[in-house]
């Protein structure tokens, strides 16, 4: 039973191209060499010691970075191909961190900040692209998946080997890490994965791409589900923000037992959501159905955290937004890779990837706003609200797309 077990679990890895599973393994360097970011608040406080209005000032550059690289990621690569993106965007970013541990002053890094994810978020989209490109039609919502395994054991590895780096060697050192990670993914990829030309176009169907252009912003149905997106990332990066104070403020649990929580999201993450994925494939359920019941369960998990008296509510809290995370982020990318015409790609997938960094900088904003002002009750109840409101408009993207099948 246990050996048929293992089998059927190992089975949903099959069938993908050599390139996916190097662009899995870059992919795993380059988030487990993601040391910086996870310590970027502390090392402003406390090395640097900037005031918290200050910090959230330079995270906002961040955030603001973030968005306009994926902006500008998505746009090149349409115009020169994903690959040189990939290569261009992880090499330089790893420059970059080499020199932002010389900035100290605070406009120096809101610019640097700035300037460092326009470069470091020009990779996402092209990413993104490059899946469609290598991975089979079939396999593009599991080649995600597995990618965002390679991300989620990176991230789970990166604070562990962070917070080594800080004790023995400073803070210095994490910058020397994520440069030097980021260097050595992109020279794995660029040695073992050629670049997939494009065939080249006639006349007439570049003519027939460049009237058809503005197609994203008439897409209606991608922005009724971007709004989505986004609202099921203002949920979900509330794990990231108010989440570990209210565990601290309401149930004093320590670093540790925060940190487990977030260990079981990981493990269930890696052991469930390619057999999840896999059998809603093979199903053929409809992916924004999926991705409505994923904001519904994140809606519930962040109702839940009203439950204040017991503190066993935050496991199952926690087992609620896990598989809201399966069902809605693997479904999403695929979903809007889907909607992108021919030659459209990048730009469709970089408005896809803004809408999450547009959730990261609102999640923190209107979280820790409602907290500061109105306590952690409020907040849940506003963002289960916020969650019901996602649900809503995925279900009216369903409606759409099949109003469109008719017409």
């Amino acid at each position: 039973m246990l050996k048929t077990t293992f089998r059927k679990y190992i089975d949903n890895f099959r069938g993908f191209s050599r390139e996916i599973w190097i662009l899995t393994l870059v992919t795993f360097i380059n988030r487990a060499g993601t040391m910086v970011l996870p310590f970027l608040s502390k090392y402003l406080y406390d090395d640097l010691h900037f005031s918290l209005e200050e910090i959230g000032n330079i995270l906002t550059c961040f955030g603001l970075g973030s968005m306009a690289g994926s902006w500008l990621g998505g746009k090149l690569s349409d115009k020169i191909g994903f690959y040189k993106i990939m290569i261009f965007s992880l090499f330089t970013s790893g420059l970059m961190f080499f020199g932002l541990q010389y900035i100290t002053s605070y406009i120096g890094l809101c610019i640097g900040m700035f300037l460092i994810m326009l470069v470091a978020d020009m990779f996402r989209p092209a990413m993104f692209v490059s899946l469609g490109a290598y991975a089979k039609p079939e396999n593009r919502t599991r080649a995600l998946t597995l990618v965002r395994l390679a991300i989620n054991l990176g991230f789970g590895a990166g604070p562990a080997l962070g917070g080594l780096i800080i004790m023995y060697i400073g803070y210095k050192g994490l910058f020397w890490a994520d440069g030097g990670t980021c260097i050595l993914a992109i020279l794995v990829f660029a040695l073992l994965v050629k670049e997939k030309k494009k065939p080249a176009e006639s006349k007439e169907a570049k003519m027939i791409l460049e009237a058809n252009r503005a197609s994203v912003f008439s897409d209606r149905p991608f922005w009724v589900f971007l709004t989505t997106c986004v609202i099921t990332g203002i949920l979900f990066f509330q794990l990231f923000n108010t989440i570990p104070l209210y565990h601290k403020k309401q149930f004093n649990l320590t670093e540790l037992q925060t940190g487990l929580l977030l260990t079981l999201n990981g493990v269930l993450i890696f052991f469930l959501e390619m057999p999840i994925v896999s059998y809603i494939e093979r199903k053929n359920f409809d992916k924004v159905r999926v991705v409505s019941i994923g904001c519904l369960f994140m809606a519930i998990s962040l109702l839940l955290l009203m439950v204040n008296m017991w503190a066993g509510i935050l496991i199952i809290m926690m087992l609620f937004m896990t598989f809201a995370e399966m069902f809605a982020f693997p479904f999403s990318n695929s979903f809007a890779m889907s909607r992108a015409p021919k030659g459209h790609e990048g730009r469709y997938m970089a408005i896809f990837t803004m809408s999450f960094s547009a959730a990261q900088i609102l999640s923190a904003k209107l979280g820790m706003g409602i907290v500061a002002h109105y306590g952690f009750q409020m907040n849940w109840l506003f963002m289960g609200i916020l969650g019901v409101i996602g649900t809503y408009l995925g279900f009216w993207v369903i409606r759409l797309v099949a109003l469109e099948k008719i017409r």
